[in-house]
């Protein structure tokens, strides 16, 4: 039984590796120039030997799931970021851009090329196997919406509960009633993200009304760490 499956699977990785063989193709988009590139920065922390998901490290690796590749990146289920990009500004942010989305789908729809290895880049620093620190205990811990009693320094949202496939849209809405955006977050799955960075610490004032905190949900505001004074001379 288990060689009948051995065969099988090599009979299709086999047939699967001669159809992308002879694709023919119409781009100039690469794995080695512009694909790799993409993939390190967004994807790699995750999907890499020894990490969380399968290995796209190698083009031979990456090129069978090419058309998964484009359909995960385009539906926006991977990188599995979960918040709506430019609503709210994050430090954080693994999301791809329109342009990346653009250059992964021609890439693959122009046969998905290897490329020459002279576009390689050099050196390439892999990072780490992605692992999420613990929540921290400090800040404002909200499960529903609330009013600043004082003013509050925002570095940092984190999603301490979220039931699955909740969304939400999370603003703050300032006395002067003008409104800042915070955190959409789409439907909520079990890789989403759950800390959210801001790519600047925010200053909301005493009275800001913080809303959009659905029931089941629980968040945690956090400040920015405390810098250490300098040493004495």
């Amino acid at each position: 039984m288990i060689g009948r499956c051995a065969r099988a699977l090599f009979w299709t990785l086999l047939s699967g590796a001669s159809a992308y063989a002879h694709d023919v193709i119409t781009t100039k988009i690469t794995w080695n120039r512009e694909i790799i590139r993409i993939l390190n920065t967004h994807c790699l922390s995750c999907h890499q030997p020894g990490g969380s998901a399968f290995s796209l490290t190698t083009y031979n690796d990456a090129r069978p799931w090419a058309k998964a590749i484009q359909e995960e990146v385009l539906e926006r289920r991977m990188p599995p970021w979960g918040a709506v990009k430019g609503f709210g500004d994050f430090r954080n942010d693994k999301a791809l851009t329109a342009e990346q989305l653009e250059v992964i789908a021609e890439w693959v729809d122009g046969g998905a090329p290897e490329g020459e290895d002279k576009d390689l880049p050099r050196n390439l620093k892999i990072p780490e196997p992605g692992n999420a620190p613990p929540l921290p205990g400090e800040g404002i811990r909200a499960s529903g919406d609330f009013q600043l009693a004082a003013e509050f320094m925002l570095d940092a949202i984190y999603l301490e509960a979220v039931p699955v496939n909740t969304s939400f849209q999370l603003i703050a809405v300032l006395p002067n009633g003008s409104v800042q955006p915070l955190l959409w977050q789409l439907p909520y799955r079990a890789v989403s993200t759950r800390r959210f960075e801001l790519r600047a610490p925010l200053s909301l004032p005493k009275g800001a009304l913080i809303q959009g905190i659905p029931s089941g949900v629980t968040l945690l505001f956090t400040r920015p760490a405390a810098v250490a004074p300098p040493p004495i001379p």
